[in-house]
């Protein structure tokens, strides 16, 4: 019998299977109810009782070397059962892909340069780092000028005339010094401004300031550019123009929407009014024509702006501007569904 035994271990010891049908085979053979372990411990009680012992320990070393094979070929069938699965499949993606998020900024500066796209305006865009030629003197700002402190501005230390812009009307400049009317173009972008950052004013933020220079153009124009515009960006179609001042514009203009009183959130952000300023506008000044080579005489035109961050927070009813540059995933997540 201690032959048979060790026949039977070198046996398992030697098994390989390719499939779970032939491990439940081998399962039967050595532990079924008829298999080759019940017939040894049947066998045992005829063994001679001085070779009891040892034959009693070699059976149990046979019966936990089969368990051992079967529970090893088991867990060695499942791993390539998984693989079979994950690597026999071609149509898998290589590699598991998130869904990721445009950030609102992005989103929102789009849906404004598609709006105007499609009326004839092109994209221009001009350095941030910017001189005071093209950021102020050239907009009608000379130096000393009083509307100069209406912008708190970071300058170059070691170079007084460079500074960080303080509005994207600098990439007009520079587009009308480089193109003859007619001009249409809008230049969204970032600029900075020194001031203290709260929960509706930030040091950096983005801006889209849009310019027409032609011949024969009115306020009129303006106003229907800027109508349009809301109609296609908020679905408000009332709109409002309240005298104001700008130093590159004359007439100058602030532009409000009728944002409506139909719920809680009407009442809070328009404080009870119903209206909300959303950008500044007016007539290109006939100094900044001048200043880019224009001749004003034969040419007059349009400009407007806005703050993105501004537009976006009424969109999404975000409270607080500092959310936008925090990087907070909560936050950015939410925007995975817009386009």
């Amino acid at each position: 019998m201690k032959q048979k035994i060790n026949e039977h271990l070198n046996d398992i010891q030697d098994f390989r299977a390719n499939s779970s049908e032939e491990i439940e085979a081998f399962r039967i053979k050595y532990l079924g109810s008829k298999g080759i372990l019940k017939q040894l411990f049947a066998a045992f009680k005829d063994v001679d009782p001085a070779l009891k012992k040892e034959i009693g320990q070699s059976l149990n070393e046979l019966r936990n070397a089969a368990n051992d094979k079967i529970n090893e070929l088991k867990a060695a069938q499942e791993v390539t059962g998984n693989d079979k699965k994950v690597y026999g499949d071609l149509t898998r993606p290589g590699e598991p892909v998130e869904l990721g998020a445009r950030h609102p900024i992005s989103i929102v500066k789009n849906q404004i340069l598609d709006v105007f796209s499609r009326i004839g305006f092109n994209v221009s865009e001009g350095p941030e780092i910017e001189d005071d030629w093209h950021n102020f003197t050239a907009l009608n700002l000379p130096e000393y000028h009083p509307a100069r402190d209406m912008q708190d501005t970071f300058f170059i230390e070691t170079d007084p005339d460079i500074l960080l812009r303080t509005h994207t009307s600098s990439v007009q400049v520079r587009y009308m010094e480089n193109h003859k009317p007619p001009i249409r173009t809008i230049s969204p972008g970032r600029v900075f401004r020194n001031e203290d950052i709260s929960a509706r004013a930030h040091c950096i933020f983005h801006q889209v300031e849009g310019l027409y220079i032609d011949t024969d153009v009115s306020f009129a124009d303006l106003k229907q550019t800027l109508l349009y515009f809301t109609k296609e960006m908020f679905g408000k179609s009332k709109i409002r123009l309240r005298p104001s001042y700008f130093p590159f514009t004359e007439p100058s203009a602030e532009v409000d929407i009728y944002w409506g009183l139909e719920t809680e959130t009407d009442h809070k952000i328009t404080k009870g009014t119903g209206w909300l300023e959303i950008m500044g506008c007016g007539m290109v000044d006939p100094n900044v024509l001048k200043n880019a080579n224009i001749d004003p005489e034969t040419h007059t035109g349009y400009a407007f702006g806005m703050g993105i961050e501004r537009i976006a927070m009424l969109l999404y009813q975000i409270p607080d501007i500092r959310m936008f540059y925090e990087n907070d995933i909560r936050f950015l997540e939410q925007f995975k569904s817009v386009i």
